[in-house]
């Protein structure tokens, strides 16, 4: 038998994951551990950077950080200045330009991802194969759901 959701049920554990992941100063405990000081955005870019595994145009990063492109441009800057990212050539088209990450630039985001991946896996650490493949799956269609309706308002 399935259980009916409620968005009334579900609204007051949406807000207690906020406050736990402010709280707990996740993403500053993590920047701490990469040992370069960044801010939450150019480091956004480095992450987006390492998840692609692959150099990416600049309308590429900002659509997969869902902002413009200007703001990328602004925080690749600043990252190129600290060694972090570089600008090569993209190889199917010459004249325009693809940014990956340094040799820095991704031990950087490999520090990050450490430990929030490291985080987040003890927190379910006691849950079942199924528990865990069942949260990532619903949770995932759940944020690309509430997107998409967003956006349609």
């Amino acid at each position: 038998m399935s259980e009916a959701l409620d968005p009334a049920a579900l609204l007051p554990h949406l807000m207690q994951l906020g406050t736990v992941l402010n709280r707990s100063q996740l993403v500053e405990r993590a920047m701490e551990q990469v040992g370069i000081p960044l801010d939450r955005p150019g480091l956004t870019v480095l992450i987006t950077l390492r998840m692609a595994d692959r150099p990416l145009r600049v309308g590429e990063i900002a659509g997969r950080m869902q902002v413009v492109g200007p703001h990328v441009t602004r925080h690749l800057h600043d990252l190129e200045r600290a060694d972090l990212v570089r600008r090569v050539v993209d190889p199917d088209d010459q004249r325009a330009r693809l940014v990956e990450l340094t040799d820095a630039g991704a031990a950087a985001a490999g520090r990050y991802l450490e430990a929030v991946l490291g985080w987040f896996t003890g927190a379910v650490a006691d849950w079942s194969d199924e528990d865990k493949a069942a949260f990532g799956r619903l949770l995932s269609r759940f944020v690309d759901d509430l997107r998409a309706h967003a956006g349609s308002q």
